[in-house]
């Protein structure tokens, strides 16, 4: 059997060769596709939840769909913290509504298909950052929470490319507004 930089044509075959010639396994692209998807479904879901109010985080009557505001609760609850005048301000306006539905719906679609990586992992990272500053002191913990580290694995995806594995990150790489500006990669 041939060997293809000192690996076997049946491994080398599994393992997905970057840009620069390095390989890198299989199993890292999958498991790199798992968190994209669970990610996706967090901020989908989140989107879902609030829009229908299933009961999970949202009741039926607060439901945006029944009037209540996505963002009311969370940016009340921001008002004792260091930016919570700022925040406490932005709560339950419609424009800050929209804008977070759209982010936490936007964000989740890309993420799930696995297109626009770079876009969603910018869009959910300054999302993420926005919901840090806002919980800001922290309870728990001087300056880390789970916003922080969902926000380096947005990034972790964009960078591994997390969209090309079970996703549709190949084929969106392809389109011509892609090619004509990378960012949308």
């Amino acid at each position: 059997m041939a060997v293809i930089e000192g690996r076997n044509q049946t491994t080398a075959r599994r393992d997905h060769r970057q840009a620069g010639g390095t390989v890198r396994p299989a199993a890292v692209d999958r498991v790199w596709a798992v968190t994209r998807i669970a990610m996706g479904w967090i901020f989908f879901w989140a989107f879902l939840d609030k829009t229908f109010g299933w009961g999970f985080a949202t009741p039926a009557n607060r439901a945006w769909i029944e009037g209540g505001s996505p963002t009311t609760g969370f940016l009340k609850g921001a008002s004792d913290g260091a930016l919570g005048g700022f925040f406490g301000g932005l709560a339950g306006q419609a424009w800050v509504d929209w804008l977070f539905m759209a982010g936490l719906l936007g964000v989740g679609v890309a993420l799930l298909l696995g297109i626009g990586m770079r876009v969603a992992a910018a869009a959910g990272g300054l999302l993420l950052l926005m919901m840090w500053a806002a919980a800001l002191p922290l309870a728990t913990n001087p300056f880390m929470d789970d916003h922080l580290v969902y926000l380096l694995v947005l990034i972790g995806l964009a960078l591994a490319g997390a969209g090309d594995t079970w996703g549709l990150g190949r084929w969106w790489s392809g389109t011509d507004p892609v090619r004509r500006l990378p960012l949308l990669k």
